[in-house]
């Protein structure tokens, strides 16, 4: 397992690129001033992953705070996905040069399917796979596929997907199918790491042991967490405050008890959507 050093600190994908194993989730985040400001601190404080998609409808302003950052394209990793609506081969390329116009770039260095639509993930795949052929993205990848979904693509993919992004959070391990992507050389994503600030609530005593022990609080404990499981973790904020206090967490360690303890919490509850029964 890569040490977890510091904001900057990268794993390695199936092929080779380095994706930053911390970064900014704008999910919710308004394609108004307080993405760009988000996106712009992120960067200036030292990120380097900025997570996107075409349903959030803030690409334009992700990419206004790309440019008016102080670090120049290159030395940002940056993820959009393709939406529902827009799977299929043709539709997908199409979708994609929209996201690349909207976000004001030339290439992509992750390209994700956002969900796994039934008769049309494969596709949506081999369009992806072009891209990626033609060197348009760096990266391609999956969100919200389960191991079924995973292996019926696999069945007709020429390119392994680079990543699976998931709910993820100590509520919801999926241990097997982490285990799974291992196994297959795909690089496990988390979304939502705080169940849409859900661990925040009265029922989250269960930290209060680890949040004293580690002078660290809950959000902190978990992205930890995270990166110790060796999984990429996007927190989302649009607060200077706390993009800053997510970033503090490479001063400390957990132990594999106490990463043992928060594995032992889950119960597989969502907050999110089920990837076997979505309706979008």
């Amino acid at each position: 397992m890569k040490k977890i050093t510091d904001l900057q600190g990268t794993f390695a994908l199936n092929n080779g690129v380095e994706i930053p194993y911390l970064g900014l989730g704008t999910y919710l985040a308004d394609n108004d001033q307080d993405v760009v400001d988000a996106v712009k601190t992120a960067l200036n404080l030292g990120y380097r992953h900025i997570d996107t998609a075409a349903i959030y409808k803030n690409e334009e302003g992700v990419g206004k705070g790309i440019r008016q950052s102080n670090v120049a394209r290159e030395e940002v990793f940056l993820v959009s996905k393709v939406w529902n609506a827009d799977q299929g081969y043709e539709s997908t390329l199409k979708a994609f040069e929209a996201s690349l116009e909207r976000l004001g770039v030339e290439y992509l260095d992750l390209y994700l399917i956002h969900w796994p639509v039934a008769g049309k993930y494969k596709d949506t795949w081999r369009a992806m796979e072009k891209l990626y052929r033609e060197k348009r993205i760096r990266a391609i990848g999956v969100s919200n596929f389960l191991r079924h979904h995973l292996e019926d693509l696999l069945e007709t993919a020429e390119i392994v997907p680079m990543v699976n992004q998931m709910e993820f959070h100590p509520y919801l391990v999926q241990q097997d199918l982490i285990d799974f992507c291992n196994d297959k050389g795909v690089q496990y994503e988390s979304w939502s790491p705080f169940m849409h600030g859900k661990v925040f609530d009265a029922k989250s005593d269960v930290f209060d042991g680890l949040t004293g022990k580690y002078n660290k609080s809950i959000a902190q404990i978990i992205l930890r967490y995270n990166l110790q499981k060796g999984i990429v973790v996007i927190p989302k904020s649009i607060h200077e405050n706390r993009i800053k206090s997510n970033a503090d967490i490479f001063d400390f360690e957990l132990t594999h008890s106490d990463i043992n303890y928060l594995d032992s919490l889950d119960k597989g509850e969502r907050t999110g959507p089920d990837p076997d029964n979505f309706d979008f």
